[in-house]
C-alpha cells in the first residue's frame, strides 16, 4: 500500500507488490539463471536437469529463471516467469496464468516500439492494474523491439506511471545506444527514474559494439565498471522500497550463438565455436551483483 492525498486527506492506495520468496526475512538479493542452453561440450555442468540443478545451488542460484513451473517444482526451485504483452487484456492473463503457477513474479516483452504514447499508455496501465489486482510483480523489460527500446520513452513512461516497474536489462541500451558516446554520468542520472523502479535484473555485459561479451574480452573491463554502477542504482532503488519477504532477482541471461548473442570463432576444423565460457561467465557475474548489492547498502 502506499499513501496518496486528495481534498479529503490521505488515503491508502494498493500497489504492485515487489517480487516476494512467501517469507518475512529482510529483502535480499536472489540470484537466478536463465538460458544456458547450447553449452559447448567440457563447459559447464551436465545437461542432466538434477546436475544442473546441484550445480547452481552450489554456487548460490536458488532459481532456474524462466522455466515452467512444473519443471521448477521437480527440480525443487522457486518460479519467476518471462512472458509478452501486445495488448492490455493479455496483462490480466498472463498475472492469472503466473499466480495460478506459483510464481513469485516475472518478466515481460511489452509491444513493439512502434506505439504511440496513448498505446503506450494503455499497455502499462494494464500491467500495473493486473499486477496489482492479481498481488504478483510484472516487471516491463527494457528491451530492443519494446515500448523500452530507448531511454528517453522508457524514463517517460516511469514519470506518467510512477508506479511501474522494471526488469533492468540493460545490454540493449549500452551496445544498442553507445552509452559509452556521450556524457556517461548524465545518463546515468538521467536514468534514476528507472532505476528507481527497478525490481528484476537480466544480468548480461555488453561492450558499444557486442550486445554479450566474454568477461575475459579485452574491452571487459570499462563495460564491467560501467554495468556495476548501473546494477548499484538500480539495487539502490530497490533497497529504498523493499519491505520483508521481499527479494530483488539478479537472472544471469547469457544467451546461446543460435540467437546470435553468444559470439563465435572458427573451430580449425572448418566449424565455429563459442569464444566464451558462459557457465563461468555466469558465476563471475553471480559475483559482480553480490557486490553491487552491498555497495548498494542504505548509509
Amino acid at each position: 500500500m502506499t499513501i496518496a492525498d486528495s481534498a479529503a486527506g490521505p488515503y491508502l492506495v494498493a500497489m504492485m507488490p515487489n517480487v516476494r520468496d512467501g517469507s518475512s526475512a529482510p529483502p535480499r538479493l536472489r540470484l537466478e539463471m536463465s538460458a544456458l542452453y547450447s553449452l559447448p561440450p567440457g563447459v559447464g555442468p551436465e545437461r542432466d536437469d538434477p546436475v544442473i540443478a546441484a550445480a547452481m545451488r552450489a554456487a548460490g542460484f536458488e532459481v532456474m529463471h524462466g522455466t515452467s513451473a512444473e519443471h521448477a517444482r521437480r527440480l525443487g526451485m522457486r518460479v519467476t516467469c518471462g512472458g509478452r504483452v501486445d495488448r492490455p487484456e493479455q496483462a490480466d492473463e498472463l498475472a492469472r496464468r503466473w499466480v495460478g503457477d506459483g510464481a513469485d513474479g516475472g518478466s515481460l516483452h511489452v509491444g513493439t516500439g512502434h506505439e504511440d504514447d496513448a498505446q503506450i499508455d494503455r499497455l502499462v496501465a494494464a500491467i500495473i492494474e493486473a499486477g496489482t489486482r492479481h498481488g504478483i510483480c510484472m516487471c516491463i523489460e527494457t528491451h530492443r523491439a519494446t515500448i523500452t527500446q530507448d531511454t528517453w520513452r522508457t524514463v517517460q513512461i516511469a514519470k506518467r506511471h510512477p508506479e511501474v516497474r522494471f526488469n533492468a536489462d540493460l545490454s540493449h541500451w549500452y551496445t544498442g545506444l553507445e552509452m559509452v558516446y556521450g556524457d556517461w554520468q548524465a545518463k546515468l542520472d538521467f536514468l534514476q527514474p528507472v532505476f528507481e523502479r527497478v525490481r528484476f535484473f537480466h544480468g548480461r555485459i555488453g561492450n558499444s559494439g557486442s550486445i554479450q561479451i566474454g568477461l575475459t574480452h579485452p574491452s571487459a573491463a570499462t563495460a564491467i565498471g560501467h554495468f556495476r554502477e548501473m546494477w548499484t542504482r538500480g539495487m539502490a532503488g530497490f533497497r529504498r522500497n523493499a519491505g520483508p519477504g521481499d527479494v530483488l532477482p539478479f537472472a544471469t541471461e547469457l544467451l546461446q550463438p543460435e540467437i546470435n548473442y553468444a559470439p563465435l570463432h572458427p573451430d580449425g576444423r572448418g566449424g565455429w565455436t563459442e569464444l566464451g565460457d558462459r557457465w563461468s561467465d555466469a558465476l563471475t557475474l553471480a559475483g559482480i551483483a553480490r557486490a553491487c548489492w552491498d555497495a548498494a547498502s542504505p548509509a
